[in-house]
């Protein structure tokens, strides 16, 4: 999961500022985490401590309520209630990397992201947004060629990915949904050719540019298997040390490598 952190705080300061370049600093003054950060974590503490989602959400959530949270998301947080609302914003598929690097099955991924999701994003395109990112690295850790992923995805989840980011970049424009921005990701985990690459492809499409990179990074991190050390010492300076103690005991009870 700390490829889908990195693509979220290199993305963060182009949310709001689109760079339609794959030829911008990675890391800069006013990078920081967001919620597609902390939401990570939180899944990821679930899966380590066998917490419920909602519970763990909210209370991550309140712990840092300035991460930039969506209207929808950020009520429900604040409330008492733990119903879902029927959510397909692509915050489903953003918080669920840690899903597709627990399991072992993609039946369990599946379900488990499935879970992950209908807390909060219970519409099917919330659910299947999770679904497919969890699922995509899922086979990419288990060395599935990207044709195999592409041709998995499209036929599991029918997501349209016969087309290419110099197609998309042009009139791509910010799409908070699953449905917008999720096949996006993917398309630009297909055309890279290594880690730093993919998180540079995603925030060229522009739109929601840092949970765009938060799920290409994912699933990079889990085909590639290799991140450069520049991009891991950079992001720690970013991150509570809560964070990195969750990070590092997810990576060592999953057997998670970068």
């Amino acid at each position: 999961m700390l490829g889908s952190i990195i693509g979220d705080v290199i993305g963060s300061v182009y949310e709001f500022d689109n760079i339609k370049s794959t030829s911008f600093p990675l890391f800069s003054e006013n990078s920081k985490f967001t919620d597609d950060t902390v939401l990570t974590i939180a899944t990821a503490d679930c899966l380590l401590n066998g917490k419920n989602y909602a519970e763990t959400y909210k209370t991550y959530g309140r712990k840092y309520t300035d991460a930039g949270y969506g209207g929808s998301f950020l009520n429900w947080l604040m409330s008492d209630d733990l119903n879902c609302y029927n959510s397909f914003g692509n915050g489903s598929a953003m918080r669920v990397s840690p899903v597709g690097f627990a399991f072992n099955n993609m039946i369990d991924v599946l379900a488990e992201a499935k879970r992950s999701a209908e807390v909060t994003h219970n519409h099917p395109e919330g659910i299947k947004g999770a679904q497919a990112t969890a699922v995509a690295i899922y086979l990419a850790r288990n060395n599935a060629a990207k044709q195999d992923i592409r041709e998995i995805i499209e036929s599991e989840f029918k997501y349209d990915l016969d087309r290419v980011i110099d197609g998309i970049r042009p009139s791509y424009s910010f799409d908070e949904t699953c449905q917008g921005s999720v096949p996006e990701a993917i398309i630009a985990f297909l055309e890279s050719t290594d880690f730093e690459s993919a998180i540079r492809l995603a925030i060229s499409i522009g739109g929601d540019s840092d949970t765009i990179a938060c799920i290409t990074g994912g699933i990079a991190q889990a085909f590639y298997k290799s991140i450069p050390i520049s991009m891991v010492k950079g992001i720690k300076g970013y991150l509570p040390t809560e964070f990195m103690d969750i990070i590092d005991n997810f990576n060592t009870k999953f057997n998670v490598h970068y």
